[in-house]
């Protein structure tokens, strides 16, 4: 079986969410770490684990990091970490997978289905390195994220729904070699 680690400094977990309705805000989880157990060289097969340090949360807006860390959403005093863990993965076409896994936010797990797109592997300075990009939505308050206020207009502040764009690249730490019989 072999052993993936994900390589941090070229992976980037970012989401995207309505503000005031008309735009969009950015952010992204900048400490994170997770792994892939695959015995396919095309990760048809992958179980996949993930991990996010709340208190890495960045919008570019430190206010609204620090909102974004206190009870009225993710709590990181409460629950430093939200996870991932895969179920399973379907092949829609080559290169082309649905992953279904459990994420877990503030306690809250429920399951979840992302699109992923793996483009390749390819020998890199210390072994081999594949990537994929993955892609996906939630609804925040599904997962206790529930603070909400309107403008003055009556216009929501924070939208419910959360798009995730998450660029992966892994680097192959260990294979285990089937023993002859």
């Amino acid at each position: 079986m072999a052993q993936w680690t994900l390589d941090p400094a070229h992976s980037e977990i970012a989401f995207k969410v309505k503000h005031l309705v008309i735009s969009t805000v950015t952010g992204q989880f900048k400490r994170f770490s997770g792994t892939v157990q695959a015995n396919k060289p095309d990760f048809s097969d992958a179980h996949i684990q993930f991990e996010a340090d709340i208190d890495s949360i960045s919008t570019n807006n430190e206010q609204r990091d620090s909102h974004l860390k206190s009870p009225d959403f993710f709590d990181a005093a409460g629950y430093p970490k939200l996870s991932f863990a895969s179920t399973s993965i379907a092949r829609k076409s080559d290169g082309v997978y649905v992953l279904a896994g459990d994420l877990t936010i503030r306690g809250t797990k429920r399951r979840i289905t992302l699109d992923a797109n793996y483009n390749g592997t390819v020998k890199g300075f210390d072994g081999d390195v594949a990537a994929f990009e993955i892609t996906g939505k939630l609804n925040r308050k599904d997962f206790g994220l529930r603070w909400d206020a309107t403008t003055e207009a009556g216009g929501i502040v924070v939208g419910d729904e959360v798009k995730l764009s998450i660029v992966v690249e892994l680097v192959m730490v260990d294979v285990e070699m089937p023993v002859a019989s």
